[in-house]
């Protein structure tokens, strides 16, 4: 049994902070993506037109985790503030072990 680790965050944006926020999402899912150690990195917002983003990564190993989280730090927040500001509140943050046996992710984008 192989093990990965998923980061689940689930956030609302502070009114009028919206399209910023969703900017540096994008930024960070994409940076995490060009990193080793990240099995896929995406968001989401509500389907029910509710101002509330569902964030998650996979990592291969609570290690990565830490080194691109860390990473996220020294680069992207040390630039642009990081996301807090743009928070309504304080985001709830799990992090779970998954077994790679159960992922099953299709990458492939449709045309």
């Amino acid at each position: 049994m192989v093990e990965a680790i998923m980061e689940t965050v689930v956030c609302s944006p502070a009114q009028g902070k919206d399209a910023r926020l969703l900017r540096m999402l994008n930024t960070r899912q994409e940076f995490k993506k060009q990193k080793p150690g990240c099995i896929a990195a995406w968001y989401a917002k509500s389907s029910d037109g509710e101002p509330l983003l569902l964030v998650q990564s996979i990592f291969a190993s609570r290690q990565d985790w830490i080194n691109i989280s860390n990473a996220i730090i020294e680069t992207l927040d040390s630039r642009d503030g990081g996301l807090d500001s743009c928070l309504l509140g304080p985001p709830l943050v799990g992090v779970f072990t998954i077994e790679t046996d159960d992922l099953q992710l299709n990458l492939k984008q449709s045309e």
